[in-house]
């Protein structure tokens, strides 16, 4: 028999306390000992996901007018057997972030996980989520997301795994660039293309006296970082340094910190930075744009432009 799942906001101020601590006990039996994936959380992580000041975090979120987060229950036949809390961003993109996900142990390994989600992206899709994103540190919670078409996307500013079901739509793409870190829009959506990319060539995520310094290289123009947005999104990056050059006599430059996030490639966003990063460079009148790169890449690079070869590319450790 089909059994019927429903969605039950909690709306009132007994099931917003019946929500918390179900997602107190979730961060106890199924968050803090599970994490095999990414870096492992810290003690002094895991009690603020218990603390009172991010439960005023969470009711801030669920209060504020534009794009509040919401907690929901799910029933099935009218009998609760989960819970989760989102947030749709429907001032950006449309994209809905899954903060928690639950199903409580006595209802797992029954299909109904995929049921629940099913249901929610039904539920927040009639409110406007466009496509869905979340994060894990668990690689059995990563096989279930995936299952249900979520896909890596990298890592988020906190230097945790990002999961997305990618939008089916394309939406144009620009380029912009970052005059500062500290941009309260585009500042943590660099930092989470930072980690990104610093996990793909094998390095860790970026902590924040790292933060500091590139900080304050990029307000003291030595590094300028453009973004490839899909609305409000970025999801892509490089960055241009400059250096002067005794060969030309003027100013040359280094392109480097190029990524575009996993779920949103082959959709232009390379070749844009690419040719932004060269657009800006002759405008200023620099001799050339070089590109550090494995043999692998050599072949991406040539078709974006960086034709000449300049022999090996050495350097010493300090």
């Amino acid at each position: 028999m089909n059994h019927t799942i429903t969605l039950q906001e909690a709306v009132t101020a007994s099931d917003i306390a019946r929500h918390w601590r179900e997602m107190d006990e979730m961060m106890t039996r199924d968050v803090r000992p599970c994490c095999d994936l990414g870096a492992p959380m810290t003690d002094q992580e895991a009690e603020h996901f218990l603390s009172p000041a991010y439960h005023r975090h969470i009711d801030a979120l669920c209060r504020r007018e534009t794009d509040p987060g919401r907690r929901v229950f799910f029933a099935l036949d009218g009998r609760e057997i989960g819970f989760a809390l989102y947030c749709t961003y429907l001032s950006e993109d449309g994209k809905c972030f899954l903060i928690s996900f639950c199903l409580y142990p006595e209802h797992r390994c029954q299909g109904l996980g995929k049921r629940c989600f099913a249901a929610l992206a039904e539920h927040a899709g009639a409110q406007g989520a466009r496509y869905f994103e979340l994060n894990t540190h668990c690689r059995r919670s990563m096989r279930f997301w995936e299952s249900v078409g979520f896909r890596y996307n990298g890592y988020d500013e906190a230097g945790s795994i990002l999961l997305c079901r990618p939008p089916e739509e394309r939406l144009p793409l620009t380029v912009t660039r970052l005059a500062d870190l500290e941009d309260p829009a585009l500042g943590w959506q660099l930092r989470r293309l930072e980690n990104g990319f610093l996990a793909e060539i094998g390095e860790a995520a970026m902590d924040d006296e790292k933060l500091s310094r590139l900080t304050r290289a990029v307000r003291e123009e030595r590094l300028t970082f453009l973004l490839a947005l899909r609305g409000t999104r970025a999801v892509g990056m490089c960055s241009v340094a400059p250096c002067f050059s005794t060969f030309a006599c003027r100013e040359n430059a280094a392109f480097d910190d190029f990524f575009v996030e996993p779920v949103f490639r082959r959709r232009g966003a390379a070749r844009l930075l690419a040719q932004a990063a060269l657009d800006w460079c002759r405008e200023r009148g620099y001799a050339s744009l070089t590109v550090g790169c494995s043999p692998g890449d050599a072949a991406m690079y040539r078709s974006l432009g960086f034709a000449t070869e300049l022999g090996t590319l050495l350097a010493a450790d300090l």
